[in-house]
């Protein structure tokens, strides 16, 4: 279970205008478990994204990209779980394309308005004659009120839905913001096998969408790791409707654009958090905070080393202090002029290293204590500029290695 995972509820996630989200069990890997969604937007909805690099991205990956590129209105997506079409090669792009082509002669709307996404396994083509009798099913479902359903069809090695609802006030009028998010493993985002979908009815002019994602993702999909591995098929998609009725956002710089922005932010980082606390085989959540640094680069080079270290990960799993494993992590980072004279090290509130080595105050019962608890900080003062830098990551647990050696039966 989720370390600390408050659940969603369909009453907590509020609709959002000009959506509605349908889903179907189409079978695409296992039986009897909801797999595709499809959500339909109003005209007038606009939506950029961020995505994996991978050089091996999966044929949807390219596609969005593509299609985000030449397409102002988008019009719908379609997502589907268990095969992550990537490694598929020229029949990947085709059955990409023909997905959306399905999609978009259902809704009487042009393909290139159709975003497709997939995740699951690698190098497996997808079952179109079972995707394609999913899409019927996905319509038939459609309701603005679906996004707990959603949040479930996503979802593959997760054993939780992950999904974040808010609302603000812009102008006098009530803004809705909701997202989803999947992942579990996989995941070193590089913008986790993540996806992600925020969606708002915000009204935004055509130039904020980007920067808008870039910001939130930057903030939360690429301050998480699990397991140090980039997926071929991350994506995380920003939508705004344009449906709550204040004046547009042009632009950032307004007091209008930094009040949207900290709110998808919000919803993002509770989602990306939520990935974190769900991996795969996760007893800890781990929050690792890089200070003092003379460039954000470097301290979240340092924060990366130390959340990847499967020795620093395992030892949290044990709540073994054998805290010299991050040091060493530290020190391999490539921050090649750092000084481990002038940084220190802490475990919760306490002080485990200065001056080159283990503090004179430092005993191991402390470090016990902090490593024993279900949420964890460890924090480095590097003391040698202004910069600084957040990641989530969790431990490694026994389970971690069974989930994957068992993920294809």
């Amino acid at each position: 279970m989720a370390v600390n995972y408050q659940l969603p509820t369909p009453a907590s996630l509020h609709p959002v205008p000009g959506i509605t989200l349908g889903y179907a069990e189409a079978h695409i890997r296992k039986p009897n478990r909801k797999d595709m969604l499809l959500v339909v937007l109003d005209p007038g909805t606009r939506a950029a994204g961020v995505f994996t690099q991978n050089r091996f991205c999966a044929a949807p990956v390219t596609l969005c990209r593509n299609y985000l590129e030449y397409t102002m209105e988008t019009r719908a997506l379609i997502i589907n779980t268990g095969c992550a079409n990537a490694g598929t090669g020229d029949i990947g792009m085709t059955n990409a394309r023909a997905t959306t082509k399905a999609v978009a002669d259902a809704l009487h709307i042009k393909p290139q308005q159709v975003l497709p996404f997939s995740t699951g396994v690698i190098l497996e083509h997808l079952p179109m004659d079972r995707l394609l009798a999913g899409i019927p099913h996905c319509i038939a479902n459609l309701k603005p009120d679906g996004w707990f359903d959603a949040a479930h069809a996503i979802m593959t090695t997760d054993t939780v839905p992950k999904a974040v609802s808010k609302q603000i006030q812009i102008g006098g009028k009530t803004v809705t913001i909701t997202g989803i998010s999947k992942g579990a493993g996989m995941i070193q985002p590089n913008m986790a096998t993540m996806l992600g979908f925020i969606a708002t009815d915000a009204v935004v002019g055509p130039d904020v969408l980007q920067a808008m994602v870039k910001h939130a993702a930057d903030a939360s999909f690429n301050s998480i790791t699990i397991d140090g591995d980039t997926s071929t098929n991350d994506s995380f998609v920003l939508i705004a409707t344009g449906k709550a009725g204040h004046a547009q956002i042009n632009g950032e710089g307004t007091a209008e654009y930094g009040q949207l922005q900290l709110a998808v932010n919000d919803v993002a980082i509770e989602l990306a958090q939520a990935i974190v606390r769900d991996g795969e085989g996760a007893t800890k959540f781990i929050t690792i905070k890089v200070e003092g640094g003379k460039t954000h680069a470097e301290c979240m080079k340092i924060a990366k080393a130390i959340g990847h270290s499967p020795l620093v990960k395992t030892a949290f799993f044990a709540s073994d202090p054998n805290l010299g494993r991050i040091l060493a992590a530290i020190g391999y980072a490539g921050v090649n002029d750092l000084d481990p004279t002038t940084l220190k090290l802490y475990l919760g509130d306490v002080l485990v290293a200065e001056n080159g080595g283990r503090a004179a105050s430092y005993k191991e019962e402390d470090g016990v204590r902090v490593m024993k608890a279900a949420e964890i900080l460890i924090r480095v003062e590097l003391n040698r500029g202004r910069e600084k830098c957040t990641l989530w990551t969790c431990d490694f647990s026994y389970d971690y290695v069974k989930i994957n050696a068992d993920y294809r039966s």
